[in-house]
């Protein structure tokens, strides 16, 4: 626990076999309670690489559901271990989980209760490796949210993110894409609920074991994220009612 709250770590995964070991062994387990490993049926083998370095709670799907419906599994079965705090992390080594411990703090200690892990505070992306095409097109992407959803956030498509689980008590997440805008439509619920999400600067590594979308699937994650942008602003002035925006 962390200051008396339950933390759960949730990791989504396909075909992580390779880097899985590595991003287990740097979880604080001193703080950590629980260790939720979902795989989005991976070809490889990365539920026993999961079952042999001890992760209790593994969620397989038969199917694979994408990127949305991964994290939709994590967040059920945090909130069904009861959890407190809930971070979730790629299990492709490319975020550190030596910040789990600031992030979860900062929810703990009652400060914010939404905090991503920024790749673009400081100079992580482009010393990590990050492609000069992927880092103009998260800065043009963020410049455009910032400007119409009325925000101020270094960065909105990254993958290291803690939340207290009351958030989960006023969005529908079940609302949301089985696909990769389904982070940005989380942050869109987050916002429209009223709460305020913190960033902490976080480096990155690209390698070629880490996940990455190519270029099409940038694009048409790219298109998501303005619909996304321009949703909220319409259902923000009650021009257009969007189910996954309505708070509960």
């Amino acid at each position: 626990m962390i200051n008396g709250k339950k933390l759960v770590v949730v990791l989504p995964a396909y075909n992580a076999a390779q880097t899985l070991e590595k991003t287990y062994r740097e979880i604080p387990m001193d703080i950590v309670d629980e260790v939720v490993l979902v795989d989005d049926a991976s070809r490889d083998t990365t539920v026993e690489k999961g079952k042999e370095l001890g992760i209790r709670h593994i969620v397989r799907h038969e199917k694979n559901r994408g990127y949305g419906g991964n994290q939709k599994s994590c967040y059920a079965k945090a909130l069904e271990l009861e959890a407190d705090i809930v971070v979730m992390l790629h299990p492709d080594y490319q975020y550190t989980p030596m910040l789990i411990a600031s992030m979860a703090g900062i929810i703990a200690n009652g400060v914010f209760p939404v905090v991503y892990a920024s790749r673009i505070l400081g100079k992580g992306a482009l010393k990590g490796g990050m492609p000069i095409y992927k880092y103009i097109f998260n800065r043009c992407l963020t410049l455009f949210q910032n400007i119409v959803i009325n925000q101020k956030l270094s960065e909105y498509h990254t993958g290291y993110r803690a939340f207290s689980t009351e958030v989960f008590k006023k969005i529908d997440i079940e609302a949301n894409s089985d696909d990769f805008v389904f982070d940005n439509q989380m942050t869109a619920q987050v916002f429209m609920a009223g709460y305020e999400i913190a960033e902490v600067t976080c480096p990155t590594k690209y390698f070629d074991e880490a996940s990455s979308i190519n270029f099409s699937r940038s694009v048409k994650y790219g298109l998501g994220v303005l619909l996304t942008s321009i949703q909220y602003r319409l259902h923000k002035w009650g021009i257009a009612r969007y189910r996954y925006l309505k708070v509960k």
